[in-house]
């Protein structure tokens, strides 16, 4: 078996002009209803893609993105019986010399994203038709696109993750998981920034907190930035070879409250690797952790489109 892209959830492409993330938490009151009901939604949420990015392409051509996904402990309680994928835990707060990224309580996840506001929220909307019943909301976060793609903190974002024809490799499981072929670990991180300490900092400053220049994107030079710089204490290594996940963060804002922050979204083909990238981030204090609180975090599977058809057909429910 190979890695299909084709038959997986949108893990890998374009980050999107809007953005909707939410975490749900399942009613745990009656575990056949609520079997019963992913079952329905897992078929009814394929429909109602498709139908949007039908009735939406006569006007603007929003480019809808969805991929959901199950928490370990939802896969647990949702399909007992069935095998589990191999790297998907329950996500527990980490903790480095200075600082922590706690863990939080999930069990759905959605990322949903186009070039249209009105597609995410009727998407959303439609998804929830099925779901509110049986869920409760955990967060509702609204991300969008910052001038040049840049992150809220003035810096383009996600330079070095793969390019999109080079991605899929590093976002969907191959063949070490068969059963989970083209699915895919995401972890979803929320990160408060407090801006004014930020942007009292001079250019040369940020610069080097982050490792590259603000304008241009250039990588500085080693010795040109702080030893936990962000680009230096997000790198992970492994056998002399750095390791690549897929990164779509995108900002978030209340700008009348003064609430500002980032989403960090990565998909990964191993959680280990996700998990390796934090675990150095606390471990040399990256330089971010210093102006941001981290609010939230938890680890989902993405199933394959393959998998969503074998829930909604009641295999995973045997």
């Amino acid at each position: 078996m190979v890695i299909e892209p084709s038959k997986a959830q949108d893990v890998w492409k374009d980050i999107g002009e809007h953005v909707q993330f939410t975490v749900l938490k399942l009613k745990r009151t009656n575990q056949v209803a609520v079997q019963e009901a992913i079952q329905e939604f897992a078929d009814r949420s394929q429909a109602i893609i498709r139908s949007l990015r039908i009735r939406d392409s006569k006007v603007a051509g929003s480019e809808l993105k969805v991929s959901f996904g199950f928490s370990s402990s939802a896969w647990d309680y949702l399909f007992p019986n069935q095998p589990k994928p191999a790297e998907l835990e329950t996500y527990e707060s980490l903790s480095g010399p200075q600082y922590s990224m706690p863990a939080t309580e999930g069990d759905i996840f959605f990322h949903i994203r186009a070039s249209n506001e009105a597609v995410v929220y009727e998407a959303q909307t439609q998804f929830m038709r099925f779901l509110r019943e049986v869920t409760t909301v955990v967060d509702e976060t609204k991300g969008f696109r910052y001038f040049e793609g840049r992150a809220i903190i003035g810096f383009i974002d996600g330079t070095e993750a793969p390019a999109v024809e080079d991605a899929a490799p590093y976002a969907l499981v191959g063949e070490e998981d068969k059963e989970f072929i083209n699915g895919s670990y995401a972890f979803a991180q929320k990160w408060l920034h407090n801006m004014d300490v930020w942007q009292h900092l001079k250019t040369e400053e940020q610069e080097k907190a982050v490792g590259r220049e603000k304008f241009t994107d250039i990588e500085l030079k080693d010795e040109d930035k702080l030893q936990n710089a962000h680009n230096v204490a997000s790198k992970l290594e492994q056998d002399g070879e750095e390791q690549k996940i897929i990164r779509m963060n995108v900002p978030f804002s209340e700008p009348a409250s003064g609430k500002t922050g980032t989403y960090f979204m990565g998909y990964s083909r191993h959680w280990s690797i996700t998990k390796g990238m934090l675990e150095n981030m606390l471990e040399k204090s990256d330089f971010l952790l210093s102006f941001s609180d981290i609010l939230s975090g938890q680890l989902f599977f993405i199933p394959s489109r393959d998998t969503l058809a074998d829930i909604a057909d009641g295999h995973f429910n045997d």
